[in-house]
């Protein structure tokens, strides 16, 4: 818990009013010899004084928690947040506490917190939307005290804080199944090797989750690195997601339109592969440095991590390209929100691509996003190398970009 400064800085601007007024009323009493003047400014400078005195030395103690429900939103949904406070010190004084909030979640909860004994507990309640999503802090709260005669004023600030996470907008995709590509396991190309005394297998690289019984050891001492056994195709299927996240290429500042579209295009496909059995892979710049991007997600996790990304300023499309790769060469379906702002970059992805592997974009034109002239923008340069693409702006629907993309995908006019 912190408080408010110096012994001046508690008093308010009638309380300073009252010490200056009876300052200059004490010596104008004695310079001019007015006994009754001198005894009013006397009076003006004890009682803002005897208050500062009586003012409790020490803070309260108070314990804060919150409780969310849902503890996850999702945006324009309503959240009730319930704040418990405990008084684990001697009785405390009537307080005005106000709870910190992002703007977006709404208006600063304002309430009375009354005296309370030791071991006692008030708890308060109020509701939180937010249009947008993010991972929002509730908290700290302020708590002030002011005198009946309003001369003195103290703020003391609860430092307890509590993460609110308003999931991105998710949108329904269609019930229509993507079908794998024929690439055998996971949509991969089995590699068929023949070795001593062994019949034909097919092999793939080792994956995090396969069983070790499944290691085939002569495969792995020949490449170098864990291979499995593939006698049958596993009923998964492998997606990978990825995420533009470059601040540069998105236009706008604060809460990016074309950035806000990406995120909900990803959360919408990962929703619905995951209902169509797929293992899903989320590829951005956060998922890169704490090395989740290597490894399957829950979709549960997925959703929190989209709800807290933002652009970055040091974000760079090739690292992603290149992290993509090590999943593309194998088969996997690759699913991206990329901006068409850089042409090399786009080139860069665009490789990664292997002949009769899939890959669908959606391109966001920032053009069509506010941005400069939206004219020659490489929005083409994927599909040039055998992507499936539709061109995105912001009253671009996402269902029906999905419907263009996966007809596309399946050969058949959308």
């Amino acid at each position: 818990m912190t408080q408010s400064g110096s012994p001046w800085g508690l008093f308010t601007a009638r309380g300073k009013v009252f010490l200056a007024l009876g300052g200059l009323l004490v010596v104008a009493g004695i310079f001019l010899g007015y006994e009754d003047v001198t005894r009013v400014g006397l009076a003006l400078l004890a009682l803002p004084l005897l208050i500062l005195l009586l003012m409790p030395r020490r803070p309260p103690r108070l314990t804060v928690q919150r409780d969310v429900e849902p503890q996850r939103l999702t945006p324009d949904d309503r959240g009730e947040v319930e704040v418990r406070f405990r008084n684990v010190g001697p009785r405390s004084a009537v307080y005005l506490a106000e709870e910190h909030l992002d703007y977006q979640l709404g208006d600063r909860p304002r309430y009375i917190l009354p005296r309370m004994s030791t071991g006692e507990e008030r708890r308060l309640r109020y509701s939180v939307r937010s249009r947008h999503r993010g991972a929002y802090a509730l908290g700290p709260i302020v708590l002030r005290q002011r005198d009946p005669f309003g001369l003195t004023f103290r703020t003391l600030q609860l430092s307890s804080r509590t993460e609110l996470l308003v999931l991105p907008r998710v949108l329904a995709l269609g019930e229509d199944r993507l079908r794998g590509s024929s690439r055998g396991s996971e949509g991969e190309m089995p590699q068929m090797v023949a070795l001593h005394g062994e019949d034909d297998v097919s092999i793939r690289s080792y994956r995090d989750g396969d069983e070790l019984r499944r290691v085939h050891w002569p495969a792995t001492a020949h490449r170098g690195e864990l291979m499995v056994r593939q006698e049958d195709r596993p009923a998964r299927r492998r997606a990978v997601l990825l995420l533009d996240s470059r601040a540069a290429a998105h236009p706008g500042s604060g809460l990016r339109p074309s950035y806000e579209w990406g995120v909900s295009a990803i959360a919408s496909v990962a929703r619905h592969l995951v209902a169509d059995g797929f293992v899903v892979h989320l590829l951005t710049d956060e998922t890169l440095r704490d090395g989740s991007a290597e490894h399957q997600v829950e979709l549960a996790t997925v959703m929190d991590t989209l709800a807290r990304v933002q652009p970055e300023e040091d974000s760079r499309l090739d690292r992603l390209s290149a992290a993509a790769a090590s999943f593309s060469s194998g088969g996997v379906l690759l699913v991206a929100a990329v901006v068409a702002h850089d042409e090399s970059e786009l080139r860069t992805l665009a490789a990664i691509r292997h002949p009769g592997s899939r890959a669908l974009a959606f391109v966001l034109d920032p053009g069509r996003f506010g941005g400069p002239d939206g004219r020659n923008r490489p929005t083409g340069v994927l599909a040039e190398a055998g992507w499936r693409t539709v061109t995105a702006g912001p009253h671009t629907e996402i269902p029906e970009a999905w419907v263009s993309l996966r007809a596309a995908a399946l050969g058949r006019p959308a």
